[in-house]
């Protein structure tokens, strides 16, 4: 981490630009179903309220596309994060327009505003400098804290950085300090296992945890193009043909370069794709035509949690079956309980493996949770992060 934080910088009494990730789920009333990523925010907004300074939040929320759509407005963000720091959060009514700017303008230290939806606005996701360039012209240095987003150039990540200094707050310093940690010095032995539905999404972290790793376990979905690729059945399972020749080749590599590669040795398999459809647990090389695979089987779960079990830095990326149905997240639970209980850096890489450990209520018990699935990803890949790119070098 060679990148300027908050405290790189002086800040006292400053008009500062947060890009905050409230991209938050909500249900159909528009209440917020889960707070993690705001309460993430919270060490860099407080610090910023200690040095006294005018805060101007700024945040996307879902997929509006550049048109708005009040059921992607920031709202009830701003009423949750009053909430949580117990003080007033002013709401504009839109993002550089006549409302924002004034707002903007009378903000006093100590006080905070937040922007409409980035999201709102097409150029936003174009990089458009004029679109940075106003909303640069909000503040006076610029906090990237958002690093769910930091693998996008888009204009509140990067394009702003182009106008004023840019320094990262207190997440996105913590994310990069536990994922740089696992790649470039890990304590060993370092176990990374990789699940999620397919091999598509991976292959790149799979090459390169592979230069890394000292045991790659390979669940969910993708493991059955793996079975597949050794030529064995794989009925109505999730199976990516036209990747098979790379499932080839990241075993071969692995056994090239003494990694450990553990596949399932038994996957429990359902009749349909429902919650309470018919299940059995077979051998992964006796998968019958009209069934699929739903889950890491009982085998396959003690045998990962041996592994395990001397561990000493863990990353995990993907849940290991369809865990949204409870007789299919056996096997997710039963590892996410497996890192609870070990002497070891966990670190759990964002997205549905969060998901699945908070849903298992074993979040406080896991050395770190990304809060961003897919730049955790592209971190892990070795890829550099625009986000993260523009901010200023220490």
């Amino acid at each position: 981490m060679n990148k300027k934080t908050v405290k790189d910088i002086d800040l006292k009494e400053k008009k500062v630009l947060v890009r905050c990730d409230f991209n938050v789920p909500m249900d159909e009333n528009k209440n917020i179903t889960d707070n993690t990523r705001i309460k993430a925010a919270l060490p860099t907004i407080n610090y910023l309220l200690e040095n006294n300074c005018a805060i101007i939040l700024c945040s996307h929320l879902g997929r509006p596309k550049g048109e708005i759509k009040p059921e992607f407005s920031l709202k009830p963000v701003a009423k949750e994060l009053s909430r949580l720091l117990g003080k007033e959060v002013i709401m504009a009514e839109d993002v550089i327009g006549e409302d924002a700017q004034s707002k903007a303008k009378e903000l006093k230290n100590g006080e905070i505003l937040l922007l409409e939806n980035v999201r709102f606005h097409k150029e936003e996701e174009k990089n458009d400098p004029e679109f940075s360039k106003k909303l640069a012209e909000f503040a006076q240095i610029f906090v990237n804290d958002a690093f769910g987003t930091a693998h996008r150039a888009h204009s509140s990540t990067t394009g702003v950085a182009n106008y004023l200094p840019a320094v990262s707050g207190f997440l996105i310093e913590k994310e990069l300090k536990f994922l740089g940690n696992a790649i470039e010095n890990p304590e060993r032995p370092f176990v990374a296992i990789l699940g999620g539905a397919k091999v598509s999404d991976k292959i790149g972290v799979i090459d390169s945890l592979l230069d890394k790793v000292d045991t790659l376990m390979i669940g969910g979905g993708m493991a059955y193009t793996f079975f597949k690729a050794q030529g064995y059945e794989v009925g109505n399972s999730i199976c990516e043909v036209d990747k098979l020749d790379l499932a080839k080749q990241a075993m071969e590599k692995a056994k090239a370069k003494g990694v450990k590669l553990l596949l399932p040795v038994d996957t429990k398999i359902g009749k349909e794709f429902k919650p309470d459809t018919e299940s059995k647990t077979v051998p992964w090389t006796e998968i019958p035509e009209d069934w699929e695979g739903f889950d890491i089987g009982e085998k396959t779960i003690k045998m990962f949690e041996e592994e395990l079990k001397t561990a000493k830095t863990v990353i995990w990326n993907g849940p290991l079956g369809l865990f949204e149905f409870d007789q299919f997240a056996i096997g997710t639970n039963s590892i996410a309980k497996a890192l609870s209980e070990i002497d070891s850096t966990t670190i759990i890489g964002g997205g549905d493996s969060a998901a699945a450990v908070e849903k298992a209520g074993l979040a406080d018990k896991m050395t770190h949770i990304s809060t961003g699935g897919g730049a955790s990803l592209e971190f892990l890949e070795g890829k550099k992060l625009p986000g993260i790119e523009a901010l200023q070098d220490k």
